[in-house]
């Protein structure tokens, strides 16, 4: 009876070791299953054009040369990042930073406010759904009349689109929390900051992610398109612009690339900020889900 007993927990010491290992190998075959059908793309891509040697299509190889050539290949003082980079990659990246930064304070404080009275919510939800459907390209005419061309044009209308998916989803989350806790709040006499920071807050929070997320690829677009406009000095979009008038397609879809590959690495960043601040709420949500 020994034997088994000793052999069984063997067993389950060999298995409760190789459960980390599994674990470990499944997490890299998911990444590379995320990234093969990218890579497979590639290489079609490179394979196709560069036998055809055609100038509108360049192969990937030529992009990244480019890209390495135009923004990358500074010196090591400066992050390896070239003069051009810091002349247009930066001013773009902080225009976009200030816009999305102002749109989320705004959103997430009026979002609140109105999430919590449903009589004002219902009497201004009509205008806000106008506000959100309005394009913000039409709104251009009207921002460089208030504050002409610059950055602080740009700035404010970055700010005013990408403010309504945080301001709708915060207000939505605001109005979904659960009245038992806010009764229960209200029986053990918690003041109104203490509701607000230990109850609706965090109830909201996921909403309030759930925004940012829209908003932040809005702000990636709007920035692009702040910059096409006439007076702009910087920044990736006036280079695309500028690149595209001398037909430097390298260097178009080279800008193209960066944008693609700045707006995953945000969206990832995003994501894990995410997951940091709702760990909580995930394993609540699990532990609900569990018999």
């Amino acid at each position: 009876m020994v034997a088994p007993a000793g052999r069984g927990r063997w067993q389950g010491a060999a298995a409760a070791a190789a459960r980390p290992v599994r674990g470990g190998a499944g997490a890299l075959l998911a990444v590379a299953h995320r990234w093969l059908i990218l890579a497979v793309l590639v290489l079609v891509w490179e394979a196709g054009t560069r036998p055809a040697r055609n100038v509108f299509f360049p192969p990937p190889s030529t992009i990244v040369v480019r890209m390495y050539h135009l923004w990358f290949s500074g010196p090591a003082r400066h992050g390896f990042l070239t003069a051009a980079a810091i002349g247009n990659i930066l001013p773009s990246l902080a225009r976009m930073a200030v816009g999305l930064g102002v749109a989320t304070v705004a959103g997430v404080l009026l979002g609140l406010a109105l999430g919590r009275s449903r009589r004002v919510f219902a009497y201004l939800d009509p205008l806000l759904q106008f506000l959100r459907v309005i394009p913000p390209p039409t709104l251009v005419p009207v921002f460089i009349v208030l504050l002409h061309l610059g950055t602080p044009m740009q700035v404010t209308s970055i700010a005013f689109s990408v403010v309504w998916p945080i301001l709708l989803n915060t207000a939505d989350g605001a109005r979904s929390i659960d009245l038992v806790q806010l009764d229960t709040a209200r029986v053990f006499r918690l003041s109104a900051a203490t509701r607000l920071r230990k109850i609706i807050i965090p109830a909201a929070m996921p909403k309030v992610f759930a925004g940012l997320r829209l908003s932040l690829t809005l702000s990636l677009i709007l920035m692009v398109f702040s910059e096409l406009l006439p007076g702009t000095a910087n920044g990736i979009g006036f280079e695309l612009t500028d690149a595209q008038s001398r037909s430097d397609l390298r260097t178009v879809w080279a800008a193209i690339v960066l944008l693609g590959i700045l707006g995953y690495l945000l969206n990832a960043l995003l994501l894990l900020a995410e997951r940091r601040v709702l760990a909580w709420h995930r394993a609540a949500r699990d532990g609900e889900g569990q018999p």
